[in-house]
This record gives structure tokens, sequence and C-alpha cells, in this order.
């Protein structure tokens, strides 16, 4: 999905935005200063995998929407298929719609640990399209994750999610895959340190005025050029799993990459399946290209693989990674 539909703010949120916006340049300056020494990774991710993967994503019979329910339960095998080459703790989450069934994927690494991480992505696209980086990139990371997460040392659990029904026209409801994966956390009380969601993260441009803001004023810190990767998170009170999520996916130094904390009244920072763990005060935060704001292919049938930068897809794939086995 992404992000959308953005409201205009009043004299008085402007006013609080210009404090916001300091905040931000002051952190883009001393971000600056820091060295930038790029962590090696102890398994990289691989190109040839991650394509190999996009390409059984979005080159499909049908489109894997929610009307073609036999494609996404096709897809929903695939990826149960691929978390089982590499963890021996998988499984579906099935759930009822209009009498039809749908499946979340689950994959679990470090299931010595009680408390938790959850890394999601969706797996299904909006309409007749190929869904390329909306969201085959984030299935697809997720699929590379269990593969590099094999064998790892963990601190912590980590569930990798691959979610049904993000889209319209399930989209804000309880049929989301997300909401029922983050419900039955909630129900059963179980120990969540915080949850990721990857939503789109292959799309890249390095021309001038390539990327667009929700506010104009935001190139003044971000720039105009779509060359990096966005944390989004919230503006307050977005807990110690974001904060040293970031940390350790920045200090990867893998791609270059910028923090968005959202205030309240700027809307559809939570277009993805983070809205869910909010919905239940789960700590959470959304990885993304930035969606249409750089991606004119959204919801597009030119969603396609061609239009991907898969080098640097990989490399935040590599900083997820990172950030995954660095916590403490």
């Amino acid at each position: 999905m992404g992000l959308k539909n953005i409201t205009k703010p009043t004299k008085k949120k402007l006013i609080f935005f210009v404090g916001f916006l300091f905040i931000g340049i002051l952190i883009f300056i001393s971000g600056e200063k820091k060295e930038r020494i790029v962590q090696k990774s102890p398994v990289p991710a691989d190109s040839s995998q991650v394509k190999k993967h996009l390409v059984s994503l979005t080159q499909t019979p049908k489109f894997r929407n929610h009307k073609n329910v036999e494609q996404l339960n096709a897809i929903a095998e695939y990826i149960h298929q691929t978390f089982n080459t590499y963890s021996d703790s998988i499984g579906f989450q099935e759930y009822k719609v209009d009498g039809k069934e749908y499946k979340n994927v689950i994959c679990s690494f470090g299931t010595e640990n009680s408390k938790r991480i959850i890394i999601g992505a969706h797996y299904d696209v909006c309409g007749d399209q190929q869904g390329a980086d909306d969201n085959a990139t984030g299935v697809t990371a997720l699929l590379e994750l269990a593969r590099m997460l094999q064998k790892q040392k963990l601190n912590y659990r980590v569930d990798l999610v691959a979610y049904t029904l993000e889209e319209p026209p399930y989209f804000r409801t309880e049929n989301m895959g997300s909401y029922v994966h983050a419900k039955y956390l909630k129900d059963n009380n179980i120990d969540v340190y915080g949850m990721a969601s990857v939503e789109m993260i292959g799309y890249f441009k390095d021309e001038q005025e390539s990327q667009s803001f929700p506010i104009g004023i935001l190139s003044w810190v971000y720039g105009n050029k779509g060359d990096f990767i966005t944390l989004v998170k919230k503006f307050s009170g977005a807990g110690p799993f974001v904060g040293n999520f970031i940390d350790h996916f920045k200090d990867s130094h893998q791609i270059k990459t910028e923090t968005f904390p959202a205030p309240k009244f700027v809307g559809g920072v939570d277009y993805s399946d983070h809205l869910n763990y909010w919905k239940f005060d789960f700590p959470a935060l959304m990885i993304t290209d930035t969606s249409f704001f750089r991606n004119k292919n959204y919801h597009q049938t030119t969603d396609t693989l061609e239009t991907l930068d898969i080098r640097r897809m990989t490399k935040v794939i590599d900083a997820i990674f990172l950030s995954i086995i660095h916590l403490k």
C-alpha cells in the first residue's frame, strides 16, 4: 500500500510543524558528521535469489488480488515452501472472509527466546496488476531474510509474517491479515518487542525532482532525489524497539536512509500493515521507498519487475538483517 491522502495543516499545526522541521534539520546535520563505515554482513543478501523470488511472485497466471483466491493460495504455498527450506517452525494462519479462506504465512527463528520481533509484508495486490514494488519487494525481503537468519544466534525470537488482504477493499478493516495476526498476539498476551512492516523497497531514482512529499517544505530536509529508503515511525511514543532498530539500520550504512517521525496531522503514514500493530499498542515502524511520492507506478499496471532497482533493494534487505541480529 503506502502513504496517502495528506491533509492540509491548520495554522496551529503549521507552527508545530516548524518546530518539527527544525528538529529534522538538526538530526540531518548531526547525522552527516558520523563516520560512514559500511558494515559487513555475515550472510549477505543474494541479488540472484532476490530476482528469482520477484519473478515467482509477479509472473503468475492470474493476479494475486482478493478475487483470485486460488492464485493467492498458490503464492502462500510458494512462501511456505521457501520458509520451510530454512526454518523448522512454519505454518499458516487461516481465516475466512465472505466464506472464502485466506492465509497468512509465518516462520520463526530463535524460538528459544520468549520476547519476539515481527517482520511483516503483504503478498496481495490492488486490482489486476503485477504489484512488483507493491509489494512483491516486501515479501521477497522476507524470503531472503529466512535464508539469512538460518543458524543465526538471535537475542529475540523473529517471526517473519507474509500477510494477505492488505489492499482494498479490505484495507482498514478487521479482515486484513495483519489485523488478524496482531489481534492474535494481543489476545494471547504474547511478549512482542516490536514490529517492522516492509512496504515497497525497490524503487529508487537519482534524478532531481524525482522525490515529492506530503508537505513540500520537507524537501529542505530530505532533498528532492528519490535515492533513499525511509523509516516511518510515530512522532512520539514510538518505543525502544523502534529507536534501536532505526539506530542499527542507519549504523549499517548499507544504503542512504532517512527517518520520518510522523506527526498525527500528516495523514496516510499508517497506510500499511504496521497500522494494526499500532492499534494494539505494539511498537512498530514502516520501511518504505515512500510509495507514490516517488513511484508513479503505484497501483498501476506499470508496477513491473523492470522498474525495480534490485541492487539497492538488496542493500535494504542487508540493513534489515543487520538490524535484527544486532538488537539487544
